[in-house]
């Protein structure tokens, strides 16, 4: 079965090993997943919420303080190679993704700090993901942005339209002002 994601058409389906991206059922293995925060998210479009899928598709999240939660939303995927992961062992991916959320489940969440982002990072950096343990919050935002691909169209739609809705109405304003 073929499904749209991002403008390309990707085969989508069960597969050996979950090796398959399920829509349907909110399964994305191997991938990092995003999802808007509302109103956060229409103020500055490249700030949301991270998770990291296990290689059964299984998105972790850290939710808030103490609590990294088995999630079913998102908007944007960014496949990962398994390959790319240093070090032996069928289980690599789910073990560093397993004690990354073990970790976060003792953490303080903080929005600026130490967030879901950051979990996501400690994943990778467990991992060795492409040989790097300088995965951060920054560069993890920037990438899946570059690489992500929308789950739907109107996934697009719900993270850019409130900004675009937003900088109409603050053009709208200043020129109004403007022209007095």
């Amino acid at each position: 079965m073929k499904q749209f994601h991002g403008g390309v058409s990707v085969g989508v389906g069960g597969g050996a090993g979950g090796a398959g991206l399920d829509p349907e059922r909110c399964r994305f293995p191997y991938c990092v997943v995003w999802t808007p925060i509302p109103v956060l998210t229409w103020l500055f479009p490249i700030i949301g919420h991270m998770g990291i899928c296990t290689s059964a598709g299984v998105i972790r999240d850290f939710a808030g303080p103490y609590y990294v939660s088995v999630s079913r939303s998102l908007f944007l995927y960014w496949k990962l190679d398994p390959s790319k992961v240093y070090s032996c062992g069928p289980n690599a991916w789910d073990t560093a993704v397993h004690d990354a959320s073990e970790e976060y489940k003792h953490r303080m969440h903080n929005l600026c700090c130490d967030n879901c982002h950051s979990h996501v990072a400690l994943a990778l950096n467990l991992m060795r993901y492409d040989n790097s343990t300088s995965w951060n919050m920054v560069k993890l935002c920037f990438l899946s942005l570059l690489y992500g691909k929308y789950v739907s169209i109107g996934g697009f739609v719900k993270t850019w339209l409130p900004f675009i809705l937003f900088l109409g109405i603050i053009l709208i304003v200043s020129l109004t002002l403007h022209l007095r």
